[in-house]
């Protein structure tokens, strides 16, 4: 179990920190939605959360294999429902892999991914559109 405190500072606005580094993360309501929007949404962390589990899970996969995945890099963007209530209903990521992955890896690699924990956390609603590119 990892502690974690949060405080509403007011303003739509919260404060998180992590209780083993201390390390504080600040949150804003997006301004579609009243907020100031000059930090992450508690929604837009669900997605980073989802994109970083997805990273770290491959990249903790590959470690074992010797596969190296320095440099991988991702981009996602968030749907949000346009009516009551107001939720995620779509994630797109796009990952986009180093050079020299071996072919026959890859299906063990993207499944590592699209069952990574955060991803089987989250409702089964939510539709999780993910494309892995290769350069070859």
């Amino acid at each position: 179990m990892v502690p974690q405190t949060e405080q509403y500072l007011g303003e739509l606005r919260c404060k998180a920190v992590h209780g083993p580094s201390q390390v504080e993360l600040i949150t804003d309501a997006p301004t579609d939605n009243y907020g100031r929007g000059e930090s992450f949404s508690p929604t837009d962390l669900v997605v980073t959360a989802l994109v970083t589990c997805k990273l770290t899970t491959m990249a903790l996969f590959a470690h074992h294999d010797n596969v190296k995945l320095d440099g991988t890099k991702a981009c996602a963007e968030k749907h949000m429902s346009t009516d009551p209530p107001r939720r995620i209903v779509r994630i797109v990521v796009r990952i986009d892999c180093p050079r020299g992955i071996p072919r026959a890896y890859r299906e063990k690699l993207e499944y590592v991914a699209r069952t990574c924990p955060v991803a089987k956390s989250l409702h089964p609603d939510i539709v999780l559109d993910v494309t892995f590119i290769y350069p070859d």
